[in-house]
């Protein structure tokens, strides 16, 4: 966060998706055909076996945590271990619902034998901050140990934070990101009840015939390091954090302020953290979650923020699915392959962009930029915004 303390660089990341396992998948997986014809989306033959030491240990754990454990693995074996003592190095997650699956399972198990037949597993297994915890405990990190369940901004919140303890000095180094894995009968109920599930079953973000989202799952997760002791110890710096925001709208539980009011605060909170003006920001990766409300709101922040078709604007959501509290996270890994491809992601599903809205969107097929700051949004239930802003290593 240049000018506002220490700056923090990335060292490494990984991801797990529907869309592709490891980076280079998930790459493919950007560029590759919208979701068509699903609620949901979901992991495909998933296999937690190769990130545990016995079966018994992946049983013991929600899909959630496996999917932000695998992530972690990815991550940590592309940056190195950073150089810090433990009690330095921090771990900073996000979700948005946790343990689901789990939960209705032993319910389930509660009403049909007895409430003696529950797990005893049950509470590591839902709670909120279990993939965090198994983080740090897998890898002995015993600096700042925090969840924080924001709903869709969680992961954004997540990584600002994080990248603000280095920054302070208050942490050295921190793992980062976030986790998702509400793809069971409830989660699926309670959403499209709520009519926040696309009907036609795509996902088509700030298409003027997009009728809701089609509901993600998986994890990403970052390794965030001081800039000169990540330099020091020789590891490969991918992308600086410059600076975020976070405001809530104080408006409405799932609805967004009208006209994008909170959402234009917190990307200028954002772009005044990392000192920069609007016209500095080569890319946004939208929230564009493919609902009416949601896309309007944020179709009009970005043209207030950066002026009609300011900026070129992507939603990875067409491929990804919305997973949610781990959103930010998968999409922060986007933006990174997109420094590293020299490419910006179409926006998948979308065929006409809404004739409300003056945005800039990608659509068809990837395209060719010059890498530069590049802002990511996440607005979630309850009001939460959250921005977050990267750079390529020039």
């Amino acid at each position: 966060m240049d000018g506002r303390g220490r700056r923090v660089a990335v060292t490494g990341y990984g991801v797990v998706a529907p869309s592709g396992i490891g980076r280079d998948a998930f790459w493919t997986g950007l560029n590759g055909p919208g979701i068509t014809g699903t609620r949901s989306v979901s992991m495909i033959d998933w296999d937690p076996l190769p990130y545990y030491a016995n079966p018994k240990e992946a049983r013991r754990a929600d899909k959630v945590e496996q999917f932000a454990i695998a992530a972690a693995a990815q991550a940590l074996e592309q940056a190195g271990r950073p150089a810090a003592p433990p009690e330095r190095i921090g771990t900073i997650f996000a979700t948005g619902v946790g343990g689901l699956q789990s939960t209705e399972e032993q319910i389930e198990v509660m009403l049909s034998k007895g409430e003696r037949r529950v797990s005893p597993f049950l509470v590591p297994m839902m709670m909120p901050n279990a993939a965090g915890a198994a983080i740090s405990m897998r890898y002995g990190f015993q600096g700042p140990n925090e969840t924080i369940t924001t709903a869709c901004a969680a992961s954004t919140h997540a990584l600002g934070y994080a990248a603000r303890l280095i920054a302070w000095g208050l942490c050295d180094a921190v793992v980062s990101g976030g986790s998702e894995a509400a793809n069971c009968r409830i989660g699926l109920s309670a959403f499209g009840n709520m009519t926040a599930l696309s009907t036609s079953g795509a996902s088509k973000p700030f298409d003027m015939d997009r009728d809701g989202f089609v509901l993600g799952e998986g994890s990403a997760v970052f390794v965030l390091e001081e800039w000169e002791a990540a330099e020091a110890r020789g590891a490969t710096i991918l992308a600086e954090v410059l600076g975020a925001g976070s405001n809530a709208d104080a408006h409405h539980v799932t609805a967004p302020s009208p006209g994008g009011v909170g959402a234009i605060a917190c990307m200028r909170l954002a772009l005044a953290e990392a000192g920069l003006a609007p016209s500095d920001i080569a890319q946004v990766n939208a929230h564009g979650t493919s609902t009416g409300l949601n896309d309007a709101a944020e179709a009009a922040a970005l043209a207030v923020v950066f002026g009609p078709s300011g900026v070129p604007t992507t939603s990875t959501k067409g491929v990804t699915g919305h997973a949610l509290g781990a959103a930010g996270a998968l999409e922060l890994a986007a933006v990174l392959l997109s420094f590293e491809h020299g490419l910006i992601p179409p926006t998948a599903g979308t065929e006409k962009v809404d004739p409300e809205f003056d945005i800039d969107l990608v659509l068809g097929e990837a395209r060719p930029w010059a890498p530069g700051p590049t802002m990511s949004n996440n607005f979630g239930f309850g009001g939460h915004n959250g921005s977050i802003i990267v750079a390529p290593v020039s």
